[in-house]
C-alpha cells in the first residue's frame, strides 16, 4: 500500500468518526433535554388518592383494580419521564379504571410503537380496553391502533393528534387539550382531524396548557394556565372516565 492509498484510508476513517461523534453528540443534547418528574409532588398527590399501586415488570406500572370493567393504556409524552403521569394514572383508577403506564426507550413513544401488544391479555377480567397518550404519545398510541384497531374500544388523545387514518374503524375517540396550550401544532391539528372517525369528542379544558397533564415542570413553548396542575389532572381524569362510560 503506498503512502498516498494509507492517507486516504486514515481521512476517511477520521471522517467516519467525526460524523459519528457529531450524531452521538447530538443525540446525547437532544436527549439531556428532557423533562424530569416532580417526584415529591406526585407522592403528595398520589397519596392522597389511596389506589393500589403495582410495578408489575421494569418499566410497567399499573393503578386501579386488575378486575375492573374497563383498563387504559398510556403513552407517556416525549422526553417526559413516564412518572410524571402517575398522577392522571391514579386519578383514574380512583374512579374505577385499571391504567397501565408504560415507560418508553429514551423516553420517545416513537422507539416502541408496540408498546401496548400483549398487555391485555395480561390481565383477562377487564372487560374493555382503552389506549391513550400524551403528545408524542398520543400520536404514537394512534399509529399502534391503525392495525390494531379490533383490541380496544377508543383512543384517548390528550394534546395531540393521529397522523395515522383511523377515519373508517370503529373506534370512539376523545381529543382532550388545554385553552393555554401552545406547544401542540393547532396546524397540524387541525389537518389531521380528518383522520379520526366518526366518534370523536373533542373537549376544550379551559385554563390547561399542554404540560398540565403530568407533573413535570414547565415545558418550553408552553402557554401560561389558569389553573393548577392538580386541577387539570383531576378534570381530565373526570372527563376521560365519564368519555369511556359513554358519557360524553
Amino acid at each position: 500500500m503506498t503512502t498516498k492509498q494509507t492517507r486516504r484510508i486514515l481521512v476517511w476513517i477520521g471522517s467516519v468518526v467525526l460524523v459519528l461523534a457529531l450524531l452521538v453528540g447530538g443525540c446525547a443534547a437532544y436527549l439531556a433535554d428532557d423533562y424530569p418528574a416532580d417526584e415529591a409532588a406526585i407522592s403528595a398527590f398520589v397519596a392522597d388518592l389511596s389506589v393500589p399501586r403495582s410495578e408489575p415488570t421494569d418499566g410497567v406500572l399499573t393503578y386501579g383494580s386488575t378486575d375492573a370493567s374497563v383498563g387504559f393504556i398510556f403513552y407517556p409524552g416525549g422526553k417526559v419521564d413516564f412518572r410524571a403521569y402517575e398522577p392522571l394514572m391514579a386519578a383514574l383508577a380512583s374512579k374505577g379504571a385499571f391504567c397501565v403506564l408504560l415507560q418508553m426507550p429514551f423516553q420517545l413513544a416513537v422507539l416502541d410503537v408496540n408498546a401496548a401488544k400483549g398487555i391485555a391479555e395480561d390481565y383477562p377480567a377487564v372487560d374493555q380496553w382503552y389506549l391513550g397518550g400524551h403528545s408524542l404519545g398520543g400520536s404514537m398510541a394512534a399509529s399502534y391502533l391503525k392495525s390494531n384497531s379490533a383490541d380496544f374500544s377508543g383512543l384517548v388523545l390528550l394534546g395531540s393528534y393521529s397522523t395515522a387514518d383511523l377515519s373508517q374503524t370503529p373506534l370512539r375517540v376523545l381529543s382532550l387539550y388545554g385553552s393555554e396550550d401552545r406547544v401542540m401544532n393547532r396546524e397540524k391539528y387541525d389537518r389531521y382531524k380528518s383522520n379520526l372517525p366518526a366518534a370523536l369528542t373533542e373537549i376544550v379544558l379551559e385554563g390547561g396548557c399542554h404540560a398540565g397533564f403530568g407533573m413535570y415542570g414547565a415545558q418550553k413553548g408552553d402557554g401560561v394556565p389558569t389553573v393548577s396542575t392538580e386541577e387539570q389532572i383531576l378534570r381530565s381524569a373526570d372527563l376521560i372516565f365519564s368519555f369511556m362510560q359513554g358519557e360524553n
